[in-house]
């Protein structure tokens, strides 16, 4: 008589927890521009800015052209692996489904994107941080509807946040004439108007359940071949790496004031700025040969703003710095994603400051294919 009243009780509990609970995954989303893009803008067919040609991807994987703006992985890609994170499929990929949101996350991250939704306008085709958001609220609704809203709120709220954009906002609008931007602002008031649509959309990302994020400052801009190709003498930039210097002090800031004002919020904000200005000036240093010219590149006409079928590659691409006139090389990613793991101590999720970190291989493996 027991067993029999207390049954029913037993199945009603299992039943719930094999189809309303949620034993998720902790997993990343991601947003950002072409630093951390896995392919979004492949799928934008009117899109300037995508990584499909040959060379792209070359030590990725089948080798094969991915979607990142590089010969290898970002440096999201490879702080996700040290701290033992999925690497969160393209929004557009195909294959995304609410099942592999759940178990790897989703990376909006989109070339040409910026934190305005007026930045790289002549790309045609390219998500803007707040276009980026917008998705992920989508993708929330998908996930409610598989969990309920208790359990999405949990799987929201225990992911982990990344966003990487900045260097579009100024290189691909406030430094070029054809942006209204270039002569509404001056250099502060710039990157005040940055700051405060910055600061909003940090704020609507809480709302939306970001409780672990990190905010990627800017690199020393100037020092891009690009802009060294465009320079008088073939020097660094030094107006653009003030402005990126005068970005990661205001943003910086912004991070300390919503991690202490916005409730359970642990925001941080990496800045590799010096080290990698160290290893563009002293290249041998770091085991770097050249870190002024893009490793991909088409001969003698430069730039070339992107590599194409026809250009050439470099001898050794570990020992270049750029990858194309824009982006790091895998090895240069590798050397930036470790200093910001160093600087701000990354762990990985359930581990406490006693566990010792697990090692985790640093170079492109076979699981790469397709990821």
């Amino acid at each position: 008589m027991k067993l029999t009243l207390t049954l029913p009780i037993f199945v009603t509990i299992l039943t719930h927890a094999l189809i309303g609970g949620c034993n998720c995954k902790i997993v990343q989303f991601i947003f950002g521009d072409s630093l951390s893009d896995v392919g979004n803008n492949n799928f934008l067919s009117k899109s300037l800015a995508r990584a499909n040609l040959p060379w792209y991807g070359i030590d990725f994987g089948n080798g094969l052209p991915n979607g990142r703006f590089c010969n290898g992985r970002t440096v999201a890609d490879i702080i996700g692996d040290e701290m033992g994170l999925p690497r969160p499929p393209a929004y557009l990929n195909q294959s995304l489904t609410e099942d592999v949101i759940l178990e790897d996350g989703v990376n909006f991250a989109s070339g040409g994107g910026g934190i305005l939704n007026e930045t790289g306008t002549y790309f045609i085709q390219r998500f803007s941080l707040y276009k980026q958001i917008e998705l992920f609220q989508g993708t929330q609704d998908l996930i409610r509807e598989k969990l309920g809203s208790k359990e999405a709120e949990k799987f929201f709220q225990q992911a982990r946040y990344v966003v990487a954009l900045g260097s579009n906002d100024f290189i691909n609008n406030y430094l070029m004439p054809v942006y209204s931007d270039s002569w509404t602002y001056n250099d502060k008031s710039f990157i005040q108007y940055l700051m405060d649509t910055l600061r909003a959309q940090l704020i609507l990302l809480h709302s939306l359940g970001a409780r672990e994020l990190m905010v990627f400052g800017l690199g020393p801009m100037g020092c891009i071949p690009l802009q060294r190709v465009l320079s008088t003498d073939g020097q660094c930039q030094d107006k653009t790496n003030q402005l990126a210097l005068a970005f990661n002090k205001a943003t910086s800031e912004l991070v300390v004031e919503l991690s202490n004002t916005l409730p359970n919020a642990s925001y941080k904000f990496g800045d590799a700025y010096d080290v990698v200005n160290d290893v563009i000036t002293n290249p041998g240093n770091y085991g770097f040969s050249n870190s002024d010219s893009p490793c991909c590149s088409f001969g003698r006409i430069r730039p070339a703003l992107t590599c194409i079928p026809a250009s050439t590659l470099c001898t050794d691409r570990s020992k270049y710095v750029f990858w194309d006139e824009y982006h790091p090389s895998d090895s240069a990613n590798e050397l930036i994603a470790k200093e910001l793991i160093k600087k701000l101590g990354f762990l990985k999720p359930n581990q406490t400051d006693a566990s010792p970190p697990t090692p985790v291989a640093m170079g492109p493996s076979s699981d790469d294919i397709g990821q």
